[in-house]
């Protein structure tokens, strides 16, 4: 149904009262000029800058305004708009606009004044990086898109905003650079996202996974990021990035596997450097997932595998341990993470020092009270060292690491040789908005190989992936034929 906006200013008032069901943040303030005039302004109490508001509006209003017809005139703002529907005025208000009526007049105008607190911009914790931008995104989508903008200054980068959550309203916005991005990737994003039918949107996680490929995978296959020279490099390889209001998390597709092994710093730092950077996550993604599966392989099935002299250490150490080597292997990765959920989630005072009681205290009380062995406390702290070594994948890594651990305490080595062959297959076998996922490795690109697990000089990555873009794969002329 839609509501028509009245001539009389209180029938107005009452059906914003109605609209909003008297909500005690709703403000109304009537007012008459000093020529008789009456006029009434509606807006969400804590939306909008009541200075400007004050001093922009209503006072020249109240001082100046002898004809209803003259209120554009009177009024110095950018952003005002007419409007005859109260359910259009009804949804601006809700994004920081205030609504102005006069008496007599069957129109309002709405007035954009959206003011309120955000977050500083900072340096996000979990991509944190020594040479680089330190700036991250907040939870305000204007400031997010701005923070993008200044890095490509460009009339080709596009935003497209749209409004998703049949309660929340929620504002989101698709960032692509036209040009360079992949048509039909971005006629895929598009199309999902239109086909979203939900009450409310709180995060990007939402979004997330709502429109990924495999609802059911343990690997995401949409990349997110809280940093914006991230977004801006992905924008220029030709990828769609989708901001959401109310987050500083921006996800960008289609997403390959190997990015989870690479940085922005890996740009900005000597290409050999780099590699082994590279190298050195891809060994902690290993370690960090199997090597307490493998260590429950060699105690149960493989001594034979065990050095002599380290083998009755490791025995030695064992004595007296009630529990076998998986349920060992088991507890004490289920208390590391206990330990960790603990500590994220209390004060940050309080949890540094839970952290450090749980990993000191109770590991060295474990040990001597010959609960666990010694050498199961090493294997599981640097397991969880390697861990941190790759934050994009910790999700994965923690479910995979339990089910290593059992499929080395059921049949050993076979098991878990099983395990790694089925997470390949299953890795291959996942696409990102009709992309391969393995890419570069599967199928195999020799461009693209030059950015996978080895970084060659910028001088050499002269094409964009050929898997995001067949038409301007061109970045930069060949430096070498000069």
């Amino acid at each position: 149904m839609i509501h028509l906006i009245s001539k009389i200013l209180n029938n107005n008032r009452e059906k914003i009262k109605s609209m909003f069901n008297n909500t005690s943040d709703l403000v109304i303030y009537e007012f008459e000029t000093v020529s008789n005039i009456k006029l009434m302004v509606c807006y969400i109490e804590g939306f909008i800058d009541k200075d400007l508001l004050d001093k922009d509006i209503i006072k020249p209003i109240i001082l100046n305004l002898d004809n209803p017809k003259d209120i554009e005139k009177i009024i110095y703002i950018s952003g005002m708009e007419e409007s005859s529907s109260l359910q259009e005025v009804a949804d601006n208000m809700i994004y920081g606009s205030v609504a102005l009526f006069i008496d007599r007049i069957s129109k309002c105008y709405i007035i954009s004044l959206n003011c309120w607190e955000k977050r500083a911009i900072e340096e996000p914790q979990a991509e944190a990086v020594v040479r680089g931008s330190k700036e991250g995104f907040i939870e305000d989508l204007t400031t997010n898109k701005v923070m993008i903008r200044r890095r490509i200054r460009n009339n080709d980068l596009v935003f497209e905003d749209y409004i998703i959550g049949k309660e929340t309203k929620t504002k989101i916005s698709i960032a692509y650079i036209q040009g360079i991005v992949n048509e039909n990737i971005l006629k895929e994003v598009k199309k999902r996202i239109d086909n979203i039918d939900i009450d409310g949107i709180l995060e990007s996680g939402y979004i997330e996974q709502l429109i990924e490929d495999s609802h059911i995978s343990l690997i995401s296959t949409i990349g997110n990021t809280q940093k914006p020279d991230v977004v801006a490099g992905k924008l220029l390889e030709g990828r769609v990035a989708v901001l959401c209001d109310n987050t500083p998390h921006v996800l960008t597709m289609p997403k390959f596997f190997i990015e989870d092994i690479q940085s922005s710093e890996d740009y900005y730092s000597r290409p050999f450097y780099a590699t082994f950077l590279r190298w050195l996550r891809i060994f902690s993604l290993f370690l960090s997932i199997i090597l307490p599966g493998l260590y429950v392989a060699l105690q149960t099935f493989h001594q034979e595998m065990i050095p002599t002299v380290l083998l009755i250490t490791m025995a030695g150490a064992r004595e007296g341990v009630p529990f076998p080597a998986v349920i060992e292997a088991f507890l004490m990765t289920l208390i590391l993470e206990l330990i960790k959920e603990s500590g994220i989630r209390l004060p940050k005072a309080v949890g540094s020092a839970v952290s450090i009681v749980g990993a000191l205290v109770l590991g060295q009380a474990a040990v001597e009270a010959g609960i666990v062995s010694a050498p199961m406390v090493i294997i599981v702290a640097a397991t969880a060292i390697a861990e941190f070594a790759v934050p994009p994948l910790t999700e994965s890594i923690i479910i995979y690491r339990f089910v290593f651990i059992f499929l080395g305490g059921f049949m050993g080595l076979y098991a878990i040789t099983c395990g790694l062959i089925m997470i390949i297959i299953h890795i291959i076998s996942l696409n990102s908005f009709g992309v391969p996922y393995a890419f570069p490795l599967a199928p195999g690109n020799k461009q693209g190989l030059k950015d996978s697990v080895v970084r060659f000089p910028l001088r050499d990555l002269i094409f964009r992936p050929k898997a995001l873009e067949k038409r301007n794969i061109r970045r930069q002329r060949n430096m070498r034929k000069k």
